[in-house]
């Protein structure tokens, strides 16, 4: 299904990035990281979808988080900052495949085992703000 740009498209990408954020909350301290960056990357994929939604020339904007974020600092001065956000978070290796298949890690860690040194919460924490910036220029528009 082809996304058509218009704020309530908007909204219902951000609607689920919140709730892709909820679902990662749920899952820090449970010993499974991978998935709780595998979430992150998924609400900050789509709240960056979000904003990008609000504006007629969004079929455009290319993909990738860094990308999109770029993107949208072009298009929205009032995001300025945005890549270097996303950018610190996308530092701790978030990503939709590395979180999830072996074959992007050495032999024999697994993405369960790859990721025991990140601090969930700060990640968390991170990503919290950023999709709460993104929120708000959703819902300013």
């Amino acid at each position: 299904v082809p996304l058509v740009p218009s704020i309530p498209e908007a909204q219902r990408w951000l609607r689920q990035a919140q709730s892709d954020l909820q679902a990662a909350h749920n899952d820090v301290e449970r010993h499974c990281p991978n998935w709780v960056i595998f979430k992150l990357h998924q609400a900050l994929e789509k709240a960056l979808v979000a904003a990008v939604l609000c504006h007629g020339e969004a079929l455009k904007a290319p993909m990738g988080l860094m990308n999109l974020a770029q993107w949208l600092e072009v298009v929205e001065p009032k995001l300025r900052g945005l890549a270097k956000e996303v950018e610190r978070v996308h530092s701790c290796r978030m990503d939709d495949k590395v979180t999830q298949y072996p074959s992007y890690h050495p032999f024999p860690i697994t993405p369960s085992e790859a990721f025991h040194g990140v601090d969930e919460m700060e990640v968390l924490k991170w990503v919290e703000g950023v999709l709460e910036r993104l929120k708000d220029r959703v819902d300013g528009m």
